[in-house]
């Protein structure tokens, strides 16, 4: 699949899109002050031991402390055993799945005050503090370090065997003893040379860690993953990736100097596959990215068909309903409705990637009488799901035409990364109808009625109120003063609230 991946850079914010086929399929945003911890490691502190949680909370010198839970905890290989297991189905053989943790309690494996070395694996969102694992991994364009595990794991992405064989032959040859590896899909073709550079680098940062661990005391920041630019380089492009295009000098040689020396160290400057951007035009004008992104904040996408998806977010859970709209088939209802579900199917999956919604999911396909139908819209689904680098399960289509889901969520949303909640509705996604808002006037003056002047009473309200209660819903106003045996004056006062009013 041809892919680019084009780099904004606005002041100091950088802005990155990832491109298949012409569409927009990711989207990576970094900020001053909101720069990614995923992937940073700390010597942290505990601060509290939570057993009827299982879990505890440490202090990784952020504003919110970190949240750590049993699982995470490292004491055995279980997270390594778990990766190298999937990577051994794909060649036809199962381990053992190792015993769980669940014999281990939390008040067993840390104690308050201690020191801890954590790595942060989900950002902060809202009002919820950084999670973090003791699990610690250093990644790197082929490799993965993971320093206390003594074993090798190949990406379940690399499917032919002979490659497999191959990639874990090469790194059996000259790996340190003591420390695992996983080999990474971006491996697949490479090189010893190249291989070899990259694990000496990943290992200078292992030792660094160390040092830094050893000379100062928690919370501290010990060590910190590549800027957003260059992250996204080092796990984004693939042989596919036919143009990287960057609208700054400075992050131009960034991305330029690294691809040269990690990336692909042989090719000569000439072949790579990397521009600076030198148009007028804003370069997400110039490839349509500023429409693509505007139509991800909406909830409504229309499907080529003209049946549309309708996505809402909330905090912990998000819903996607598909409705046929204006597309009525050509043939029976059931065709109709299989057409949309199939359309709207992949669909969901390119929005969820997207957006980077995350937490559970229920997407609300259209009722399917059809078993043989319901399958092969799930299938479909599933498969479209595959592209997705988060990691996501999913049940089966219930009768209602339900899916539950759930897909990983390591950073903010498209929608809560370049987004506040409305301050007119509190982020409710409404706000009082005028007619609602004319009628809790009434019942104010009903209970105030005592208080207010005995000729006249002074009502402020919004212009669009105002101007409704003098037409449409004059009403309102005589039935007050029916009711009051007062003068009612009405007056327009343009900041006001919608929902606000003042009476005098």
């Amino acid at each position: 699949m041809s892919s680019e991946i084009i780099v904004n850079v606005t002041g100091s914010e950088v802005r990155i899109a990832l491109m298949e086929k012409g569409a927009l399929s990711e989207f990576y945003l970094e900020r001053p002050g909101e720069k990614s911890v995923v992937g940073n490691i700390y010597k942290s502190r505990v601060v509290k031991v939570l057993p009827g949680m299982q879990a505890t909370f440490v202090n990784i010198g952020l504003e919110r402390n970190a949240f750590l839970y049993v699982s995470e905890i490292q004491r055995e290989s279980e997270e390594f055993e778990r990766m190298a297991e999937e990577s051994e189905e794909q060649s036809g053989r199962s381990r053992r799945k190792p015993e769980s943790r669940a014999r281990y309690k939390i008040e067993d494996l840390v104690r308050e005050g201690e020191e801890i070395l954590v790595q942060v694996s989900k950002e902060p969102i809202e009002a919820k503090g950084a999670r973090v694992t003791t699990h610690i991994s250093i990644p790197g364009r082929y490799l993965v370090l993971m320093p206390t595990f003594n074993r090798i794991g190949i990406s379940r992405r690399i499917e032919a065997y002979d490659e497999r064989r191959r990639l874990r032959q090469l790194l059996a040859g000259f790996r340190p003893p003591g420390l695992g590896f996983i080999v990474r899909t971006a491996a697949a073709g490479a090189g010893e040379a190249e291989i070899r550079q990259d694990l000496e680098w990943i290992l200078s940062s292992w030792r660094e860690i160390q040092k830094q661990k050893n000379l100062k005391p928690a919370p501290v920041l010990i060590h910190h993953d590549l800027n957003l630019s260059l992250r996204v380089i080092r796990d984004l492009y693939t042989p596919e990736v036919k143009k990287i295009v960057i609208d700054s000098p400075v992050i131009h040689r960034q991305i330029l100097e690294y691809f040269q020396r990690w990336v692909n160290p042989a090719r000569r400057r000439k072949e790579d596959p990397i521009e600076l951007y030198t148009r007028a035009e804003p370069i997400f004008d110039h490839y349509g990215i500023e429409v693509e992104l505007d139509k991800a904040m909406k909830p409504r996408v229309w499907l080529k068909s003209g049946g549309h998806l309708v996505i809402e977010q909330a905090e912990a859970l998000a819903t996607v309903d598909v409705n046929t709209g204006k597309y009525v088939g050509k043939k029976n209802p059931e065709e109709t409705i299989l057409r949309t579900n199939l359309e709207a199917a992949k669909e969901v999956a390119e929005q969820l990637r997207l957006r980077s919604i995350g937490g559970i999911i229920i997407v609300d396909f259209i009722d399917m009488e059809r078993e043989g139908h319901r399958n092969r819209v799930y299938n479909l689904f599933r498969e479209a799901l595959k592209k997705d680098r988060s990691k996501v399960n999913i049940l089966r289509i219930s009768e209602f035409g339900l899916v539950e889901m759930t897909r990983e969520r390591t950073r903010p949303s498209l929608l809560h990364a370049v987004s506040d909640p409305c301050f007119y509705c509190e982020g409710s996604g409404f706000i009082k109808s005028p007619v609602t808002v004319g009628y809790e006037i009434f019942r104010e003056i009903q209970r105030e009625i005592d208080n207010l002047p005995r000729k006249k009473i002074t009502i402020l309200v919004h212009p669009d109120l105002a101007e409704l209660m003098v037409g449409e819903k004059h009403h309102i106003i005589e039935d007050i003063e029916t009711r009051f045996k007062r003068k009612v004056v009405l007056k327009s006062k343009p900041e006001l609230h919608r929902e606000e009013f003042v009476i005098s």
